[in-house]
């Protein structure tokens, strides 16, 4: 009798354990694991979790489709499945950015873990704040290390790898700014005439700025109306708000051509305009040898405002990033220069007007047109790498199950659902699936991106910025009086690269460490512009011939 009910005990308690797995499994679907090596691997989370019974955890991460879902269906998956409790908080970007900032300055537990760009790598690996990944997953994390986590198989590793060879962050979405379309509109006959009779070449895909501005005219000045509803030949937003600035920063310059030649953000002048002798930062302006009050900056910021003035719909100057990304989705949008990935689910739910009666879109994505000053062998765009952040200071047990976390929602097991979810791919074995070639004709080319070479093309802010959190508060500050019209684009950059030399100066007094800014002296700055590279001297034409390609010939650009 004894036995029978304590086998009935036993039986019943496998039962409570299998459930959560099998929900898991449910859940997760499809993936790249067999489903056995799913299974062994979501079994491995049950068994690394056991010390961790009863113990809270919180995260924090910005407001994309991705980060909603993790907290809303895979943080309940992981704490059924380990107990761990997770409070996994959504916010705005700039909330996330100045919460990690306060928890460094104060030392305040406010989160066991963060979800922040990699943009943040100069800083972190300068500061000696946050864990350093690699040597954690060999010491105190070893036990709490995934064996499947396959670090190779992430294909933004090396924008969370610092210059010093140590990994500070782990890739946990991924999304890049590209050129955005209405394909069903650029292959209307009657369109595509018109184009050509007013300026002499084919309405396709833009390979240079001064083509994306005559598609821009045309739409907002000529064509004016489709199927009658006013359509537009632009879109951006700019607003007095932080996303301003990441707008700018991320990477607006890079794409104009500000830097110099070399990936992933130019060397030795970045795309924020910063110059770099050896892995110490110099200095922002002209006078230092910086390129972010160059010609080549300065025509970026006056195209930023002549668009947007001239060719988007007048409520967007007072609209921020979240506000402005689904406003194409409406229909009235031509095409887009500077497009985040990341607003793809949005644009293909059932029921979007953007699909067409078979589901499919009516848009294209592909590589965003460059500026006059760009030139081949500089960054192409960018790419978001939002990821992973402990901070040293953490309580041990706290930093080891958020470690735990992390590694779920980026494991095998659960990154190709979450990748169709949110369509922001991390992992080459995702991006290779049956299932996510299937979805490929769907998602315009997001797909065909991320498969090619180029994807390394479009690169997050460098190692080189050494404060982003609070350098990134100067360009919105400093760039939006000329959007206001209370400055010109000139005055503006000047002003800018004034705020981020003193910025540099104040952190190299301060920061101890090999690669702390260490300003070159002030001088001439027609002595650094008549030397090769950035900055580069003004160009006699800014706006040459309009190019286009046909939209197949323009994705092979991307290999």
């Amino acid at each position: 009798m004894r036995i029978a009910i304590g086998m009935a005990l036993y039986l019943s308690g496998v039962a409570l354990a299998g459930e959560p797995l099998a929900n898991a499994m449910a859940e997760l679907q499809p993936s790249s694991l067999s489903r056995d090596a799913q299974q062994a691997e979501l079994q491995w989370f049950i068994e690394a979790a056991r010390p961790f019974q009863g113990v809270q955890i919180r995260v924090i991460a910005e407001r994309i489709d991705t980060h909603w879902y993790e907290a809303n269906v895979l943080a309940p998956l992981f704490s059924q499945l380990t107990g761990i409790r997770v409070i996994h908080e959504v916010s705005g970007e700039d909330d996330v950015v100045n919460k990690l900032r306060a928890q460094q300055q104060t030392g305040l537990s406010l989160y066991d873990a963060y979800i922040s760009d990699s943009d943040l790598l100069g800083q972190h690996f300068r500061e000696g704040q946050v864990l350093e990944l690699s040597a954690f997953m060999h010491g105190e994390g070893a036990a709490v290390t995934l064996p499947s986590l396959d670090l190779a198989d992430f294909i933004g590793l090396p924008f969370v790898t610092a210059p010093d060879g140590k990994l500070y962050q782990l890739p946990d979405q991924q999304f890049a700014n590209l050129y955005w379309y209405r394909q069903d509109w650029f292959a209307r006959p009657e369109l595509r005439k018109a184009f050509r009779e007013r300026y002499g070449y084919e309405l396709d895909v833009p390979q240079n700025w001064s083509a994306y501005e005559d598609i821009a005219a045309f739409f907002s000045e000529q064509v004016r109306e489709i199927d009658g509803q006013r359509v537009y030949g632009h879109m951006d937003y700019g607003a007095f708000d932080p996303s301003l600035g990441w707008r700018l920063s991320d990477a607006w310059l890079g794409m104009a051509g500000v830097a110099d030649t070399g990936l992933p953000n130019g060397l030795p002048v970045d795309d924020w305009g910063i110059r770099v002798e050896g892995c110490r930062p110099a200095g922002a302006s002209m006078s230092r040898g910086g390129a972010l009050d160059s010609p080549a900056a300065v025509y970026a910021l006056r195209q930023y405002i002549d668009w947007l003035k001239r060719y988007a719909p007048p409520e967007a100057q007072q609209m921020t990033f979240n506000q402005a990304g689904n406003v194409a989705a409406e229909g009235q949008i031509a095409q887009q220069i500077f497009w985040y990935t990341a607003f793809t689910a949005d644009y293909t739910r059932p029921g979007s007007a953007m699909l067409d009666a078979d589901g499919k879109p009516k848009w294209r994505v592909a590589p965003s047109p460059r500026g006059a000053y760009w030139r081949a062998g500089m960054k192409s765009g960018y790419q978001d790498v939002g990821a992973w952040t402990l901070l040293k200071a953490t309580p041990l047990k706290q930093r080891q199950a958020a470690w735990l976390y992390a590694q779920f929602v980026v494991s095998k097991s659960v990154s190709l659902r979450k990748t169709l979810v949110g369509l922001t791919p991390i992992r080459r074995s995702d991006l290779e699936s049956p299932a996510l070639l299937d979805a490929a004709p769907r998602l315009g080319g997001l797909v065909e991106f991320y498969r090619s070479p180029a994807a390394q093309r479009w690169t997050p802010t460098g190692a080189n910025v050494p404060d982003y959190s609070g350098m990134a508060s100067h360009w919105w500050r400093q760039l939006y009086p000329a959007l206001s019209g209370q400055l010109s684009a000139s005055q503006a950059m000047g002003n800018l690269a004034a705020a981020l030399d003193q910025h540099l100066q104040q952190l190299g007094a301060r920061q101890q460490h090999a690669c702390a800014p260490q300003m070159n002296p002030q001088g001439d700055p027609a002595d650094w512009l008549s030397k090769p590279g950035a900055p580069w001297p003004a160009l006699a034409e800014e706006r040459p011939a309009g190019r286009t390609l046909p939209y197949q010939e323009a994705l092979r650009a991307w290999d």
